[in-house]
């Protein structure tokens, strides 16, 4: 699976950057954006794992199957970015919570995972700034609505919700400004390269 991931990450870098070359629109550039995506921390990273479990090291992958994830706090909390993830309950969430609570760890956590994406996203990009935040705020505000009775009572309800939350505003983590002066500009390098 991890060599099928990487291979759809390929082919859809290697698709952009051709489309790129004509054409440089957002599709394209998500498209690219995806494909890097898979072909990094689904693909490589999880080759990189088994290779180093092969060889006695107990690395897991990153990523834990996230498309299966019924609810927002299982995609969150055990299926994207595990590392991140432990680093974050570990310096972030533990300590808060002790001394504010759950709730307002939960939320200090996602706006602090915001921040940090306003460095590697809005900061290169010159603008955008505050999107990728206001999509964290999202993702804690969809965290507290996910307890609601109507939403946990009903796996399938929890599971549209969750993906709902997580997709629809993801034009806020990955703001325009940030595919046409970062991703664009990069595939155009790679079909040049």
């Amino acid at each position: 699976m991890a060599l099928l991931k990487t291979m759809i990450g390929v082919g859809l870098l290697w698709l952009a950057v051709r489309i790129t070359l004509v054409d440089a629109s957002l599709w394209i550039g998500w498209t690219g954006m995806i494909g890097l995506i898979l072909v990094l921390h689904f693909g490589t990273f999880h080759l990189l794992s088994i290779l180093l479990r092969t060889l006695g090291i107990p690395a897991f992958p990153i990523m834990n199957a996230p498309l299966r994830a019924g609810s927002l706090s299982e995609f969150w909390g055990r299926c994207w970015n595990r590392p991140f993830n432990h680093l974050t309950v570990t310096y972030v969430f533990n300590p808060l919570a002790r001394r504010l609570g759950a709730t307002a760890a939960m939320t200090i956590s996602f706006l602090l995972s915001g921040l940090i994406h306003e460095l590697v996203i809005t900061v290169p990009a010159r603008g955008g700034y505050g999107l990728p935040t206001i999509y964290f705020a999202i993702q804690g505000l969809g965290l507290w609505l996910e307890r609601s009775a109507p939403i946990r009572r009903h796996p399938w309800v929890n599971r549209v919700f969750a993906w709902a939350i997580l997709v629809l505003p993801l034009g806020l983590l990955f703001p325009p400004v940030f595919i046409n002066r970062i991703i664009l500009p990069m595939l155009v390098a790679l079909g040049d390269g």
